[in-house]
């Protein structure tokens, strides 16, 4: 081959080089979609959603570079989730993350798009599920609890409140989780020498008057189950309990920072990290039918000192040094 002809073909190839490089990238943007049942000012759920961003962004994937992220917030109306979740379905998302209260109205909106939950309560027992191992169909995720958890919030009340014989349990008696919750703290509470009602969550009307009733007689104390509505309300719930001087237990944390005394439950923000990986294996190919359901691996205790104060009790030594986090 003569000199310049050679010249000519190494040039041909260098101008070509660079559309063929193009070719053999993925150029599409991946897309996410992001329901949260909370409020998008909630700062609670704004160190959830950071933290799955971080998580994503360590994991390779970055908004606005290689994948996009629509968000929505129910800010628990429950007329919003299946509006938001037919919304986030119409943008042909390759995945869907979100929190376990809005998970039944995105599987009624789409039994084809990846999901994947932060946390849920019992999605087996729901029916929203197979099986942990193999949850089949088109979510994954991961648990709120695991119901023997239950059973932690009745011993931390009476180690807390020593003096606490009646136990009112807030619960959403038309989940499936609500009534478990309930029935594994009534199976222990004759153990821990207390007597334990429940109390139904279904508007913030009957939850003031039940708790009113239950405040006729002495020596109460309140558990707050794990639901949507009991999040819903927990402002009211925090409210009442310091009107009435009630003890409370609770299964997150945000009804700490709002004046409730203390709570033992899941680490939500470490939830939303682990969902993160789930979403970048189903970006990577795999399916949310083979990956199975996990259970929590942190759990926070947190305790109000300026409500225990106001409730004159002080906090046993023991509590204090298992603590997480103290609100003073």
């Amino acid at each position: 081959m003569r000199r310049r002809d050679f010249i000519r073909v190494v040039a041909g190839l260098t101008a070509a080089f660079p559309f063929a490089a193009r070719a053999q990238q993925p150029d599409r943007i991946r897309r996410i979609g992001v329901l949260s049942g909370a409020a998008e000012d909630d700062q609670d759920n704004k160190a959830r959603i950071g933290t799955f961003i971080k998580e994503l962004q360590r994991l390779g994937w970055s908004d606005g570079r290689n994948v996009r992220i629509d968000y929505r917030f129910a800010a628990g109306d429950p007329e919003n989730y299946p509006k938001y979740a037919a919304e986030l379905v119409a943008l042909a998302p390759d995945v869907i993350l979100v929190s376990g209260t809005s998970l039944p109205a995105m599987l009624q909106a789409t039994r084809t798009v990846p999901i994947v939950f932060a946390f849920a309560a019992d999605p087996v027992g729901s029916g929203m599920i197979e099986s942990l191992s193999r949850p089949g169909g088109n979510a994954t995720g991961f648990l709120l609890f695991e119901y023997d958890l239950c059973a932690k919030w009745l011993e931390l009340l009476k180690e807390i409140a020593p003096g606490v014989s009646r136990v009112a349990v807030l619960r959403d008696p038309t989940a499936i989780a609500g009534i478990g919750q309930f029935a594994v703290i009534q199976s222990v509470a004759r153990s821990v020498g207390v007597e334990v009602r429940p109390l139904n969550l279904r508007d913030a009307g009957e939850t003031e008057r039940a708790v009113t009733a239950f405040v006729s007689s002495s020596n109460g104390g309140l558990i707050v189950t794990g639901s949507a509505l009991a999040t819903t309300y927990r402002e009211l719930i925090t409210s009442l309990a310091a009107r009435y001087k009630l003890p409370t237990v609770a299964s997150n944390r945000i009804y700490v920072t709002s004046g409730g005394l203390i709570s033992y439950g899941v680490d939500f923000v470490d939830q939303n990290r682990r969902a993160a990986a789930y979403v970048d294996r189903i970006l990577k190919g795999e399916k949310p039918a083979d990956l199975p359901v996990q259970a929590p691996t942190k759990y926070e205790l947190v305790i109000n000192l300026k409500t225990a104060k106001a409730l004159g009790i002080n906090v046993p030594a023991s509590l204090l040094s298992r603590a997480d986090e103290l609100i003073e």
